[in-house]
């Protein structure tokens, strides 16, 4: 198996980033919902506006997991204001940390 790089994510990386939330929370969470709530969800939550604010929020950053250039998973941290709970500057939230099922046990991270 080739070497897994970590790349932070950059606007430019939108529709990766738009690609594997969409992929990997429908493979997370599919069996436990509808299609239409699926459906749904993953249009609002990984819609091309939300993300970019996301990505352009100062106190936020996403990194992907990548092998052989391709995007294998991804993580979404908060600092600051952006925590969702404890919003505390010594205090970092990991928000997201998804990986393609494929990979689920071969040391990504």
């Amino acid at each position: 198996m080739s070497e897994i790089s970590i790349q932070k994510v950059s606007i430019n990386d939108i529709f990766d980033l738009q690609r594997i939330g969409k992929q990997t929370f429908y493979e997370t969470f599919s069996s436990a919902n509808s299609e239409n709530n699926m459906t749904n969800y993953l249009e609002e939550s990984f819609s091309i506006d939300k993300l970019t604010s996301e990505l352009n929020d100062d106190h936020s950053a996403f990194y992907f997991a990548k092998q052989d250039q391709n995007v294998i998973g991804y993580l979404k941290i908060n600092f600051d204001q952006s925590q969702t709970e404890i919003k505390d500057s010594k205090d970092l939230e990991i928000e997201r940390i998804y990986v393609l099922k494929a990979f689920h046990g071969k040391n990504v991270g």
